[in-house]
């Protein structure tokens, strides 16, 4: 893209996008396995990766510790409980995160968060990172229940901004994911950044077709 283009609103994914939720998530499986006595941080996270079960599901943790022969209900309860509270107090915005945000929103660009995860863990995550206050509207899953790439939670984030589907290109949509944010945006007409510094899981490390790639998310005033 050259020069300016007509963007009228930003919206953003949420984990990997504007914080690392996959270290967070890995120090809390850290945690529970050090005091478990069985595995390691890397094969605790892979069960959050099958699609057996949800990425946010502490029912992983039981597979796990059954799997391991470390199941018992206290145990149990006491790694669920230490893995909410661990990976929330780990999770921190990256650099340049809330001063690109306050900027944008200084310039009077409303902000979308659009989110797969549910209130109930966005909120808590957007409190720590002192976000919250930020956004006009946070989408997430429980309000439409439909996951990305589904173009649902995208079309229910422009009529929240009261921006018709035909005017999508008056949007930016920015994550990390080619394939759950870049591509769906692209396909219902938003221009789209691609923040390949939070890619976490792409192999391939395509940008999906985005018509930005970002390095760091400072840059993105600066378009």
């Amino acid at each position: 893209m050259h020069g300016n283009f007509p963007v009228k609103a930003l919206l953003f994914d949420m984990d990997n996008t504007l914080f690392d939720l996959v270290a967070a998530k890995l120090e809390a499986c850290r945690v529970i396995t050090k005091e478990i006595g069985a595995g390691s941080p890397d094969v605790l996270f892979s069960y959050f990766l099958r699609r057996t079960r949800g990425f946010e599901d502490p029912e992983n943790i039981r597979d796990f510790m059954v799997e391991t022969g470390t199941y018992s209900d206290d145990a149990y309860a006491w790694s669920v409980a230490a893995y909410r509270d661990v990976k929330l107090s780990h999770i921190e915005p990256y650099p340049g995160v809330r001063d690109t945000l306050s900027e944008l929103k200084r310039r009077e660009y409303p902000l979308v968060l659009v989110t797969d995860a549910h209130h109930r863990d966005a909120l808590p995550r957007l409190e720590k990172t002192g976000l919250k206050e930020l956004f006009s509207h946070i989408i997430t899953h429980d309000m439409t229940w439909e996951k990305k790439p589904s173009h649902i939670p995208f079309l229910y984030a422009l009529r929240a901004l009261g921006i018709p589907a035909p005017d999508a290109d008056t949007t930016m949509f920015i994550g990390d994911s080619p394939r759950r944010d870049i591509a769906p945006a692209r396909q219902i007409g938003m221009y789209t950044a691609y923040a390949r510094y939070g890619d976490r899981f792409s192999s391939t490390r395509s940008d999906g077709g985005a018509h930005v790639v970002l390095d760091d998310i400072r840059r993105l005033p600066l378009l």
